[in-house]
Formats: structure tokens, C-alpha cells, sequence
């Protein structure tokens, strides 16, 4: 983990288990969020941090970010659209994230198969601009926290910075976490946030890079046959279905 801009080792040396989409151990982890933005244990931040929105297919969710990491946070997450609707103190930003959410129902955080899904049918950059706009107007009319300043929003579109298809990706296969000596292999057609999309002889394949955190990889020579376990792409959840409505 990061402590004083040094990467410092595990104290107890522990191992991931394959299946974990996290770089750390769960004692990493408890240390990591003493200390953490996302945990609200640093309200002390002075820069200024953003509220924005972030398109994700059926769903629009609101989050928070520095204002120096401009787009970054919403290309690590896989976002296809966002707009800035304010930006001011770490604390007021956080005051109207709840907000939005309370107020709007708007998610905060959105799960990795929703986002899979999203990206078959990704809809245009036109529609994803509207809806945007239309939940900025929505949040116009709340009484915003003081240390926000609120701001007309542009929407970014992200689709092209991911060279996502507009007619969208459908994956014949998921990934399964690893087991020593598999082989990963294929031409790299799209990458979003921390997915890959590969093309593999079996079709196209998505490999969630965070389920590579741990392993030691090395280079295969070319044209070696994948050997890593695949399974169908999972459906979203009856909740996660239910949270979409709003």
C-alpha cells in the first residue's frame, strides 16, 4: 500500500485469493482507509473537488473527484458520458453527493456487471448528452450545500477515448479468475476502465485486469492457445434492475 507517497510491503505477507478484484489484503486494506477520501477519513483535503454525473447505460450515478484529475476518475471507473455540475470543498461535495442521492436516487457507486452490460447496447452519444442534462436540471432545483459552486454542465462523451463500438460490444465470454500456469492470450479490440476486451479464438472475450493483481506474468509466445477458465457474462441483479428505474 501507498503511505507517504512509498510504496510499503504487506506486514503480514499475505496471499490474494485469485478471485479478489482488490491489490490488497484485507488488513492492507483497514490501514488504506484510515486514510482515504472515498472512506471519509481525509475531509482535511484543501484541494477542490467536483461533483459530477456519470452515465452508465440504464443508470446515472454521482460521484466526486478532484479537480486536478479532471477526466480521470470517470475514464478509471468506465464511464460513456459525464458532466461537472459543481465543483468547491472536499466536504460540501460530499454534503451534495448524499444529496443527489437521497433527493434523486441517484447511485454513488455502480457494479462492474452493470457496467458490462451497459456497453452491448450503449445507446448514442445524443441520448446519453440528454439524459445527463435532463438529471443536472433535476438536481438544479435542490437548495445545493454552501462550498459548492454550481456550474452550467458540459457533457463529455467517453465513448471514443474507450474506441467503443456505437453499436456497442456483446462479449461471448467472462473471464474466470486464474490458476498458476493459465494462459491469457488475444488481440486487444477495446479497453475500458480496468476491462479488456479480447479477441480469442473462442470469440470475444472480457477480461477484468484486477483479477490479475498478485500474479507474476510472463510473456507467451506468439500464437499460444488461451488456456484461462471462461463463463458466460453474468446478468445484473433484480436490485440492480430495480435501482436503474430511478
Amino acid at each position: 500500500m501507498w503511505r507517504s507517497d512509498r510504496r510499503r510491503a504487506c506486514p503480514v505477507s499475505a496471499a490474494l485469493d485469485p478471485a479478489v478484484r482488490y491489490v490488497l489484503c484485507p488488513a492492507c486494506q483497514a490501514a488504506d482507509r484510515a486514510d482515504s477520501i472515498a472512506a471519509d477519513t481525509r475531509l482535511h483535503d484543501p484541494r477542490p473537488f467536483a461533483v459530477y454525473l456519470a452515465h452508465h447505460g440504464t443508470a446515472v450515478k454521482v460521484g466526486i473527484t478532484a479537480v486536478e484529475r479532471g477526466d480521470a476518475r470517470l475514464l478509471e471507473q468506465g464511464a460513456l458520458a459525464s458532466a461537472i455540475i459543481s465543483t468547491g470543498t472536499l466536504i460540501a461535495a460530499r454534503r451534495a453527493e448524499s444529496l443527489l442521492s437521497t433527493a434523486l436516487g441517484l447511485p454513488d457507486r455502480m457494479s462492474a456487471v452493470r457496467k458490462w452490460q451497459a456497453r452491448i447496447r450503449p445507446g448514442t452519444a445524443v441520448e446519453r448528452a440528454a439524459d445527463l442534462l435532463t438529471t443536472a436540471e433535476r438536481a438544479a432545483q435542490l437548495e445545493w450545500p454552501q462550498g459548492q459552486n454550481r456550474c452550467a454542465p458540459q457533457v463529455v462523451d467517453h465513448a471514443t477515448a474507450y474506441d467503443l463500438p456505437g453499436g456497442g460490444l456483446q462479449p461471448d465470454a467472462v473471464m474466470l479468475p486464474l490458476t498458476p500456469g493459465e494462459v491469457i492470450s488475444g488481440r486487444i479490440s477495446c479497453r475500458i476502465g480496468t476491462d479488456l476486451y479480447l479477441h480469442t479464438a473462442p470469440g470475444l472475450v472480457l477480461l477484468d485486469t484486477r483479477l490479475l493483481a498478485g500474479w507474476a506474468l510472463g510473456r507467451a509466445e506468439p500464437g499460444t492457445a488461451p488456456t484461462a477458465a471462461l463463463a458466460a457474462l453474468a446478468k445484473p441483479s433484480h436490485q440492480e434492475e430495480q435501482d436503474a428505474l430511478f
